[in-house]
């Protein structure tokens, strides 16, 4: 596998350190806002590989280099202060959206898998599906956010997380919706308690910001996972943000098979309804004003 990483920032550098030590890709092509900070990485994980006896190959590249990748993995990010403390994600639609646009022509006509990571990453994945024309473009946030949901709801029950069957879809955001309704413990029905659970989601990520400056592992992992079950390397069921028949991206699980993915939407009851359909609105609205502004 040949996997191309545009972006050589916190979850850049995550990425290509769990691919050096999964073994499956073959080479790793690496571009950046600067070539200074694409060579450093390139050089970092060249060591790493040394080190670990791993045999993948990585180079700097430009994007249009990347057409014959398997897979492209989206993670620029503008330079911008975010001091919001809501709707932390949204706060780059405006800096980012244009860092998208110029990929996406950058890469108009890819036939690869795109991974998107750059937030808002619902309608960023939008954006750049509808101006490359690439057809297999996915979002990770909801896989990450369901892990969270996951391992706070199993602590404050205490049981093991595996015990915990559950899913967060919709927008990677505020707009989260908590699958409370069909989620399980042990194979039974359980009341979660909601409103906790959506402060911790809340809390998470801004531990991980205030302690170590950005969230990097978490979502590295989400982009392996991604990667591993779009690229038919393993069956099963993940997370991801995908396109709706409305043409709004949301958070799904989805079963891949041979690569080949199916939407497995959780059935909702009519608060969870109506929490999807109001975030539905919101991302639609968010894409409607960056297309606008750029």
């Amino acid at each position: 596998m040949r996997i191309g990483l545009i972006g050589a920032g916190a979850v850049g550098q995550s990425v290509g350190a769990l691919l050096v030590a999964a073994g499956w890709c073959r080479e790793l092509l690496v571009t950046s806002g600067t070539q200074a900070s694409a060579r450093g990485l390139v050089t970092d994980l060249e060591d790493l590989a040394e080190v670990t006896g791993s045999h993948m190959r990585m180079a700097v590249a430009a994007p249009e280099a990347m057409g014959s990748c398997d897979a492209i993995v989206l993670s620029p990010r503008a330079s911008f202060t975010n001091r919001s403390r809501t709707d932390v994600r949204m706060v780059g639609l405006i800096a980012n959206g244009p860092l998208i646009v110029h990929l996406a022509r950058q890469l108009t006509g890819y036939t690869g898998t795109a991974i998107m990571v750059t937030n808002p990453v619902d309608v960023l994945a939008r954006v750049f599906a509808e101006r490359s024309g690439c057809t297999r473009v996915v979002g990770i946030g909801a896989a990450t956010d369901t892990a969270r949901y996951r391992l706070a709801l199993a602590r404050h029950l205490r049981v093991p997380v595996g015990a915990v069957d559950g899913h967060v879809i919709g927008e990677h955001g505020d707009g989260v919706v908590i699958c409370a309704s069909t989620t399980t413990v042990h194979g039974e029905p359980v009341t979660v308690p909601v409103q906790q659970v959506r402060d911790e989601l809340a809390a998470r990520p801004r531990r991980i910001s205030d302690g170590i400056g950005r969230t990097r592992l978490g979502p590295a992992g989400a982009v392996l996972d991604a990667l591993v079950h779009s690229l038919g390397l393993a069956d099963g069921l993940t997370t991801v943000s995908v396109r709706q028949d409305t043409g709004v991206w949301l958070g799904m699980p989805v079963h891949y098979t041979g690569g080949t993915p199916a939407m497995r939407p959780p059935t909702l009851d009519d608060s969870e309804t109506a929490q999807l359909a109001a975030t539905r609105q919101k991302l639609h609205a968010a894409y409607t004003r960056l297309t606008e502004e750029i």
